[in-house]
């Protein structure tokens, strides 16, 4: 029988990741699996020139990033949500993609749950999604959420 134990949760602080995050802490809650809550400062921006006048060097912003993803994290589960539920972060730094497989190999995840932003067309071409990368190169189960419908 498949049991989970551990839940793999990356964000980007997004809606739809928020909405992943909704199902992973049902998860978390109904099967008592701990939840890993990750979030990857992507590598990309500082190759490809990012500059901001008050930051000196590359590392100094992968640096920031990190420190306020890692605080934005930890207020990313409601504190009345927090109860019955066994939960941790953890900050990456690199391809988002690549990290989260990397990540779930390394440490026995059981499911990955992620959002999607279900792009299409010249958008999904010219940048990919994260989340089917994930897919594709994933060793566990991988639930993927797609963005909250609206009533237009």
């Amino acid at each position: 029988m498949f049991k989970l134990k551990k839940i793999l949760c990356p964000t980007d602080f997004s809606e739809t990741a928020f909405e992943a995050l909704k199902y992973a802490i049902g998860l978390a809650r109904s099967t008592r699996s701990r939840l890993i809550l990750m979030y990857v400062v992507n590598q990309k921006m500082f190759s490809e020139g990012l500059s901001l006048a008050r930051v000196n060097s590359p590392e100094a912003l992968g640096k920031e990033m990190a420190d306020e993803a890692r605080r934005r994290l930890k207020m990313l589960i409601p504190v009345e949500e927090r109860d019955g539920i066994d939960w941790e972060t953890n900050i990456r730094s690199g391809n988002p993609a690549q990290e989260v497989i990397r990540y779930a190999k390394e440490n026995n995840i059981d499911m990955i749950v992620i959002g999607t932003a279900g792009h299409s067309g010249v958008d999904r071409m010219m940048f990919g999604s994260t989340a089917e990368k994930v897919v594709r190169g994933a060793h566990c189960p991988v639930l993927t959420v797609r963005p909250p419908a609206t009533n237009s």
